[in-house]
């Protein structure tokens, strides 16, 4: 198993270095999940955890940051939405806490907000949803990227993984990139590597981690779904853009689309405008999320999961599990190289 393991530190060790991390394993930044017991037990377990700013203010922010450093001393990011009102002082607010990586989401960021979280000498990661935007985010001075594909959870977009893997990852060479979509074995995060990333990305494999404050109504939902479970949102009428999420299936969703359906006859009918039509669309979902994450209901609050949830069997130790990747990404190298007669199962 030792050149095997040679092989994989080799493969990742551009994102180990970049990270600062044993394993270039990155947390998704999750809303509600993605704070400070999760994200710290990913980095003390050798990954690299990233917080989930999500709607934060900056003073909470700053909590959630100190209560973070309180738990690791290991290295670990923070991920801000790019449309919050208050962007410049989140960034701010990074810096003042020394934090080392800053991850820009939610929308392609402007050069003036790469350039402000750069000066605060943090590493800046960002998005790239396709080629032309990861070139065009080069130019703007970003320090690595994650390229995520659909069949992640959460707020997805058009195109796989796959498929944007073998877009981007044999164009971009000078930065770092990281695979992120669908990740939920070692033997994809070592496919992924071979490939030219620097690291993976995992979200859904996380949340039944033992240390995620997820409900366990929540965690229970993950465990007993399969892929085929984690569904993009309906969009019904082109007139009123729904952007994706996928998520489980549950009560709401299907509540969700008949919504929509009352929405655009009301709208069809004079009662109201079209504003008012797609506010009122936007708004269906507010909340949803924390009643499940936090509340435990699975029913009428959001279940958001990427589809590699099929391969969430049980709650286990964040360091367990990432562990276990490593065991497969090393028993894959090791088979293939015939280091070993047969596949180990992890």
């Amino acid at each position: 198993m030792d050149k095997a393991r040679q092989r994989l530190e080799y493969l990742w060790r551009r994102g180990r270095d970049f990270l600062g991390t044993e394993f270039a394993i990155m947390g998704g930044a999750m809303s509600w999940i993605s704070e400070r017991n999760l994200v710290s037990a990913i980095s003390n377990g050798g990954g690299f955890g990233v917080l989930a700013c999500g709607s934060m203010t900056p003073d909470l922010l700053a909590g959630e940051i100190l209560a973070t450093q309180q738990r690791t001393v290991k290295p670990f990011g923070v991920n801000l939405i790019t449309l919050h009102p208050q962007l410049e002082d989140l960034i701010d607010v990074c810096g003042e806490a020394g934090v080392g990586h800053i991850v820009l989401g939610g929308g392609l960021p402007s050069g003036a907000a790469i350039k402000r979280a750069k000066a605060t000498g943090a590493k800046v990661v960002c998005f790239a949803p396709a080629l032309v935007l990861a070139k065009k985010l080069l130019r703007s001075g970003v320090d690595a990227l994650v390229i995520e594909g659909a069949e992640a959870g959460g707020h997805i977009g058009p195109v796989a993984t796959s498929v944007l893997a073998q877009e981007i990852l044999p164009m971009i060479e000078a930065v770092p990139v990281f695979v992120a979509g669908g990740i939920g074995r070692g033997e994809a995060v070592l496919s992924y590597l071979e490939m030219g990333a620097a690291g993976c990305q995992l979200g859904t494999r996380f949340v039944c981690a033992s240390e995620c404050v997820a409900h366990a109504n929540y965690k229970k939902a993950f465990i007993h779904a399969a892929a085929r479970d984690a569904v993009p949102s309906v969009q019904v009428d082109p007139q009123f853009p729904v952007i994706p999420v996928r998520a489980l299936g549950n009560n709401a969703t299907k509540r969700f689309t008949l919504f929509q359906l009352d929405v655009v006859a009301r709208f069809k009918s004079g009662e109201i405008d079209q504003k008012e039509a797609q506010l009122r669309i936007e708004h269906f979902w507010a909340g949803a999320l924390k009643r499940a994450v936090i509340d435990g209901d699975v029913e009428n609050g959001s279940l958001m999961a990427g589809q590699s949830v099929g391969m969430v069997a049980r709650e286990q130790p964040t360091a367990e599990i990432l562990n276990e990747l490593v065991d497969q990404a090393l028993a894959a190298l090791a088979a293939r190289e015939g280091l070993v007669s047969t596949r180990v199962q992890c």
